[in-house]
């Protein structure tokens, strides 16, 4: 049993609460006691803990082009094509490297489990390696090593566009020929401790209409989460009509997509239908401002859709950024922008998309301080330059929209740090690592 001593935390109200006694055993919290005072043996959390925060949607990889795709690259097909010659040169042993580095990072900045939409599949020719998933293996692993929880978003990508086109070059690497081929792949993957197995359509267009369904199918037959890219850009959205003459939404729709265990990813650009039929299956919603804003994809209708029932989470998806604050904090303050309206969602309700909706999204029960949660959490500090203040005023509010990765001091995954005293407990220089690996891949 481990037991832990916070100076303050949120238990999921519209306040912190002060000097939380938190008792673990095994991998999950047995006791929660607020007002309680500092016991030998506790742990000592000072400055805000907060239940562990969900990254739900990650392509690991492409932490290799950040810094290199921000000039000369107009658009998202352009940037595409950059990441498509980044897929062609990874390996297994090239994606463990840097997925260690980037899980590393995210551990840092306050994650505890992510999930990694997963695509890259095959050898750089299209062919199977002899173990079928070996570079899905690959990022498990790295997230073992780096102590964060994964749910693997096996990914289905048949096609390159609504025409059906098959699939050609780096794009080879995505798919496996047809979803019963996908099927039997999958099911050689297992649940474990820190493991959940999901699945993924990749996007309507890269999926064949009869094809959605089975996928959908597979993944009710096994209670696993569903994600999908949803309507990230308008051309996706004017190519589904003019094919299907229907949004992505609704052709997903039809094929069952949308439930409380699925999640759209993006969801940008919406029909006031589109957002009805969403919020009333209670879909998740994955929000990536900082790939959305950097990609130039356009502000998705977030406070809308909530209102409409679907629960909001965060991800960093290409990773031009790595900071859950960031993140959480620009849904609002991006509807600010282009609503001209402040206050549509408060720090509680920002929380709340950082960790529990996020963890139910990725399939853990965790990102609550409660008993009977995986015991999972995350300490910031309330005395660097950003945050200093907050112990006078909003902790909450003042740690949502003003703190920084480099203010996490503190990661518990499972009762057992990971990051310390704001270091990993297990890898000692994860720029070095990061630095090394994508110079080799990209330098």
């Amino acid at each position: 049993m481990t037991s832990f001593h916070c100076e303050l935390a949120w238990l999921g109200g519209d306040d912190a609460a002060a000097d939380v006694f938190i008792e673990t055993a095994d991998d999950r919290i047995t006791a929660v006691s607020p007002g309680t005072a500092a016991q030998s043996g506790a742990i000592r959390l000072a400055g805000l803990t907060l239940p562990g925060v969900a990254n739900t949607h990650s392509h690991v990889f492409h932490r290799a082009l950040r810094g290199r795709t921000q000039v000369g690259v107009a658009d998202f097909w352009a940037w595409r094509e950059q990441m498509y010659e980044l897929a062609a040169r990874l390996d297994p042993d090239s994606l463990y490297r840097l997925a260690l580095g980037t899980y590393a990072e995210m551990a840092l900045a306050g994650f505890t489990s992510v999930g990694e939409f997963h695509y890259l599949h095959h050898g750089a020719d299209g062919r199977p390696y002899d173990d079928a998933n070996a570079m899905g293996r690959a990022v498990i692993r790295a997230a073992h090593d780096a102590g964060l929880r994964i749910t693997l978003l096996d990914t289905c990508y048949l096609q390159a566009d609504f025409g059906g086109t098959a699939l050609a070059g780096p794009q080879r690497r995505f798919g496996d020929g047809s979803v019963e081929r996908w099927a039997e792949r999958v099911n050689e993957l297992s649940d474990g401790p820190m493991v959940r197995i999901g699945s993924a359509i990749h996007s309507v267009r890269a999926m064949p209409r009869e094809a959605l369904g089975p996928v959908v199918q597979y993944a009710v037959g096994r209670s696993m989460p569903l994600h999908v890219h949803l309507s990230e850009q308008p051309a996706e959205n004017e190519a589904c009509l003019a094919a299907h003459g229907r949004t992505p939404t609704q052709l997903l729709d039809d094929a069952g997509a949308w439930s409380m265990s699925s999640t759209a990813v993006h969801a940008t650009h919406l029909s006031d239908e589109d957002i009805e039929t969403l919020g009333s299956a209670r879909t998740s919603i994955s929000m990536c401002p900082t790939t959305e804003r950097d990609l130039g994809d356009g502000v998705g209708p977030a406070v809308r859709l909530a209102e409409a029932g679907s629960p909001l989470c965060i991800g960093t998806d290409s990773h031009a950024f790595i900071d859950p604050w960031e993140e959480a904090r620009a849904i609002e303050l991006d509807e600010r922008l282009i609503s001209g309206t402040r206050g549509n969602l408060g720090a509680p309700a920002l929380l709340k998309a950082m960790t529990s909706s996020g963890a139910a999204s990725l399939g853990w029960d965790a990102g609550r301080i409660v008993p009977g949660a995986l015991a999972d959490f995350v300490t910031v500090a309330l005395d660097t330059p950003r945050t200093a203040g907050a112990r006078s005023g909003d902790p909450l509010a003042h740690v949502v929209f003003a703190a920084a990765a480099a203010d996490v001091t503190d990661v518990v995954v499972g009762g057992r740090h990971i990051v310390e005293h704001g270091r990993h407990v297990d890898i000692e220089h994860p720029g070095a690592l990061l630095e090394s690996e994508i110079a080799q891949l990209v330098g």
